[in-house]
């Protein structure tokens, strides 16, 4: 039998919004859209990080299972990145690993490699969420052009796995970084509002206030940031932008 490795950027054992309950995050290593916002600009390549057997992982993360039980509400697995969805093969064997032994698991993805038209990525997707208890999903843009303007790809393929996640009864938090500028505009908003109203199986709906705590990584890394006169959004701005995407939940 193969034995899968994951490459690993990092390892956040007690996190607490990355899914229901305390989570230990585990950060994978790599991602191909280069969004303006990006707070983790280390995880973008294949090549970073630290390469784990899956048996290794498992080990060092059931370490902290006692912190969770067999409670979903109290916590679990979540893996994040980077985008998680690029080391998939790996990715089943990991997150199987742990549903056999009674873990929640979540992924946290972008969705962009979410390829529908291609059969063997698609046949690896139907195997991952047998053993995927909940999607949290990003959705920066709902306009395709703005979308790529702002990571570098248009969105068709991550609505239609929204869709996907949606007819196949796979729970999903989505989330929405609010961007003074950038991703406020209330009809942009409304449109994700309206295309989230479509979906069976949304719990739960988060606005993310923008922050420029990751500048620093872009400098370190010798990395354009063409955000840095970009505020926060304020109270009144967080307050209309939940409002007009949780109004359908």
């Amino acid at each position: 039998m193969q034995e899968y490795k994951l490459r690993v950027n990092s390892l956040e054992s007690f996190g607490s919004v990355d899914g229901p309950g305390v989570r230990f995050v585990v950060f994978l290593q790599g991602c191909r859209m280069r969004c303006r916002y990006c707070h983790n600009p280390e995880t973008w390549s294949m090549d970073g990080g630290e390469e784990y057997s899956v048996d290794k992982l498992s080990e060092k993360v059931l370490k902290y299972r006692t912190y969770w039980g067999k409670d979903s509400s109290k916590g679990g697995v979540t893996v994040s990145g980077g985008e998680p969805l690029l080391q998939i093969k790996p990715l089943i064997a990991f997150v199987k690993n742990l549903k056999e032994k009674g873990v929640h698991t979540a992924i946290d993805t972008s969705g962009q490699p979410f390829c529908p038209d291609d059969e063997e990525f698609m046949s690896d997707f139907y195997e991952l969420i047998k053993y995927v208890d909940l999607f949290i999903l990003d959705i920066k843009q709902y306009d395709s052009d703005k979308h790529k303007s702002l990571t570098g790809f248009d969105n068709h393929n991550i609505l239609r796995m929204a869709q996907f996640l949606s007819d196949n009864d796979k729970k999903m938090w989505i989330r929405h970084v609010l961007v003074p500028d950038l991703t406020d505009d209330e009809r942009d908003m409304q449109s994700i509002s309206d295309f989230i109203s479509g979906l069976k199986s949304v719990e739960r709906v988060e606005v993310l206030p923008y922050h420029s705590l990751g500048m620093f990584k872009w400098e370190k890394l010798g990395i354009p940031y063409s955000l840095k006169d970009t505020r926060s959004p304020d109270k009144d701005e967080m307050k209309k932008a939940k409002k007009i995407l949780e109004e359908k939940m």
